[in-house]
């Protein structure tokens, strides 16, 4: 097993998306599709949430080498470790990941928001669980 750290990733992060850019070019070492058991909403505010669930979620899983990604990564998602879950927008957990003939393919990081606060924010399920940028 290498040392990479392995992300999935299902909005703004995704390969072609507003964040990709500014925080994962050039730093990401593989990256390949992959779906994850959750529910996908859309929040309205230009980014989905997703949370723990029975449906499928569709994205991509980001490796990179540099474990100081998290300190980039955790500030954009608004997640500070040590801060009271209910005080930080997402929650950074290791989940299940399997590979689009849903196969499992190990662990891996992801951010997850907490059911209230998808309500707080209006967020409208995204039955196919494959959130793009609808701007």
């Amino acid at each position: 097993m290498t040392n990479l750290i392995h992300v999935f990733v299902y909005g703004t992060l995704k390969p072609g998306e507003s964040n990709y850019q500014r925080y994962c070019q050039g730093r990401v070492i593989a990256q390949r599709p992959a779906v994850v058991q959750g529910k996908l909403y859309d929040l309205s505010l230009g980014y989905p949430g997703m949370v723990a669930g029975d449906g499928i979620v569709q994205g991509v899983i980001l490796s990179f080498s540099d474990p100081n990604i998290f300190i980039d990564l955790d500030q954009l998602e608004d997640y500070q470790p040590h801060r009271p879950p209910e005080k930080n927008e997402y929650q950074r957990q290791q989940i299940p990941v399997f590979d689009l003939n849903h196969q499992p393919l190990g662990l891996v990081w992801a951010y997850l928001m907490d059911m209230t606060k998808v309500q707080v924010y209006s967020g409208v399920l995204i039955p196919d669980g494959c959130w793009k940028n609808r701007d």
